[in-house]
């Protein structure tokens, strides 16, 4: 079956066509577009590798560059039947690194505290809510997700750049998968190295991490229930990070299980626990836990390496009965250790986490009314 595309917006990206035929996959090799001139593409796919009805869309590399309309809204799945042969399409705009993101459907960033106590320290430090868009004209209940390193997360003045996370869940909001409230905790800045490492004097003398989780877990997680609306079972509150930031959220999620049901781990610092030597809770039934891992191959010879020894200590784990994983895997070749990969992971792991999918979010209705004030 031949598939032509006709499209306007050009540059140097590689077009793709992804489907039904082929899980998703929004930058499969072997369904590549050849361009026949300057706005012309196409593609001839085996008939034996399509089904009978096919749906598909166009996409630039990934879900952070796909088709859209000519208002920059999401397009519906395209649809074709393998009788036709051929179809012809038009793709008027580009998703560009997710962009364009729409003002009407920002989150609500809102400081809980400027200085936030935390008793098991006996310090104080800056908490953010990270609120849906319509979360003032709802009364639903939301899940929670608790994230390190707030600093990095949303402020457009931090020095290493951020993960634009309120931008990330604008795009996520447009697709009805944006109703998940963050709490953002800020690092503590000099302290930050001892709260993230849990016990490990070589690496931090003196490490605070065992206290720092006790926070979040038995002071913060309490005070967000009381004055949210959150869903506060375990199925609806996660926690995770970036590097150290990682690395004390696989702690958290390992002792206190029935308290977190999804780890969100980006780049995570495993070099400090090279065994693998984690603590975590036995209890007679093991709890289910989905974890998120993500790694970029420049980040140094054995970033991937160690990630991919962590799955299988995940799945040795599993057969001890200590828990029971499900686990999604991601490694980007071109991928360092910053902030810009980690944002543009963001919204792959909230839609795993906590939407269930594996890849598109197909056929999920877009939302085109705005709810404003």
């Amino acid at each position: 079956m031949r598939f032509e595309l006709y499209t306007e917006e050009s540059d140097d990206r590689i077009i793709y066509i992804t489907g039904n035929f082929n899980q998703w996959n929004p930058r499969d090799r072997k369904f590549q577009l050849k361009q026949r001139d300057h706005n012309q593409y196409c593609i001839e796919i085996a008939d034996d590798l399509l089904p009978q009805t096919i749906e598909y869309k166009f996409t630039k590399g990934g879900w952070e560059n796909v088709e859209l309309d000519q208002y920059g809204n999401i397009t519906p799945n395209k649809k074709a039947t393998k009788s036709q042969g051929v179809t012809s399409d038009v793709v008027v705009k580009w998703r560009f690194n997710w962009g364009p993101f729409k003002e009407e459907y920002f989150p609500i960033a809102e400081i809980i505290s400027e200085e936030f106590y935390i008793p098991q320290l006996e310090r104080y430090r800056k908490v953010w809510a990270v609120l849906p868009y319509d979360y003032y004209v709802s009364n639903k209940d939301y899940p929670v997700l608790y994230l390190q390193d707030a600093q990095n997360l949303f402020n457009e003045g931090s020095g290493y750049g951020n993960w634009e996370i309120d931008k990330k869940l604008s795009i996520l909001s447009e697709y009805g998968r944006g109703d998940v409230i963050i709490i953002a905790i800020e690092h503590g800045s000099e302290e930050r190295i001892k709260e993230y490492i849990f016990d490990n004097d070589n690496v931090a003398n003196g490490s605070e991490g065992k206290k720092y989780i006790r926070f979040i877990t038995d002071t913060l997680k309490p005070y967000v229930d009381q004055n949210y609306r959150t869903k506060r079972d375990r199925d609806n509150t996660g926690i995770g990070g970036s590097s150290l930031g990682a690395l004390i959220s696989i702690y958290s999620g390992f002792l206190y299980p029935e308290v977190y049901s999804k780890l969100l781990i980006f780049s995570p610092s495993l070099w400090v626990e090279p065994n693998n030597n984690f603590p975590m809770m036995n209890f007679r039934v093991p709890f289910k836990t989905k974890i998120y891992l993500y790694g970029g191959g420049q980040e140094g010879s054995k970033m991937v390496k160690r990630i991919h020894i962590f799955e299988d200590y995940l799945k040795r784990w599993e057969k001890k009965n200590l828990f029971d994983f499900e686990f999604k895997t991601s490694i980007n070749p071109e991928g360092t250790h910053n902030e810009f990969y980690w944002s543009q992971e963001f919204p792959r792991a909230i839609e795993w986490l906590y939407y269930n999918n594996t890849e598109n979010p197909v056929e999920v209705k877009p939302h085109q009314q705005s709810i404003k004030n």
